[in-house]
């Protein structure tokens, strides 16, 4: 594993076990700082969270809702979890509602593992043809720093991480998830209760597939960008 013009400044060499150690990205070293495998989790993270009924009629309403994310390769629809983790849904929910997803891209791609969204600073970087040849640097590097100016409390749950569940990226600290989330593309019990997993994906298996499998440059990230172009809630 080689060095790459694309890989971050801030990230040190790890050979083939990259980490994000950037507020909200998607965590992948130890807390004690140590690089550890990217199907491995940080130690120490407490689960809490268990399931609870959906009670009230706003609750109900809640769950009735879905969402449906346009991308470059096709819609995915998924459905919410708020009977697990209510803040975790009303905050998304919010976000996408005032277009704050719209015209981002899937910043990371990690094969067989996961895709990351949701970092606003993922709408530019790309080159005229939406490779990374031509790519702004500067831009580039700040991928997966990017978030919404606040942190959530982990709400973590029985919800299992398997292929098409959604869940929310994060630094060490179990409390700061902003907005990043990541699609898993395969079943991870390595993750299970120490990210909070808060919906899964009804619809679009092919295109998360296919997002899933794009070609990918040191760092993880996608050499053609993988655009996240509209991310509709149904039934508000």
């Amino acid at each position: 594993c080689g060095a790459s013009a694309f890989a971050p400044a801030s990230l040190p060499s790890l050979g083939c076990h990259r980490a994000l150690t950037c507020s909200g990205a998607l965590s992948l070293r130890a807390a004690s700082g140590e690089a550890v495998p990217r199907r491995t989790l940080v130690e120490g993270a407490v689960a809490f969270g268990a399931a609870a009924a959906v009670g009230s009629p706003q609750e109900a309403r809640a769950a009735e809702e879905t969402m449906t994310i346009s991308t470059t390769a096709g819609d995915m629809e998924f459905e919410f979890w708020p009977d697990v983790a209510p803040k975790t849904v009303e905050s998304f929910k919010k976000l996408a509602k005032t277009g704050y997803f719209d015209g981002q891209a899937f910043h990371r791609v990690i094969k067989g593992f996961v895709i990351q969204g949701g970092d606003p600073n993922s709408k530019t970087g790309y080159g005229p043809s939406g490779t990374l040849e031509g790519a702004n640097i500067g831009a580039v590097k700040k991928w997966g720093t990017g978030g919404p100016g606040f942190n959530l409390k982990a709400e973590f749950n029985p919800r299992k991480h398997e292929f098409g569940v959604l869940s929310m990226a994060r630094s060490a600290n179990p409390d700061s998830a902003g907005s990043q989330f990541f699609v898993c593309l395969g079943s991870l019990a390595s993750l299970d209760n120490k990210y909070t997993t808060f919906g899964k994906m009804t619809k679009g298996d092919e295109v998360l597939k296919k997002i899933g499998s794009c070609k990918t440059v040191k760092g993880d990230y996608p050499y053609e960008r993988q655009g996240i172009e509209k991310v509709t809630i149904n039934g508000a």
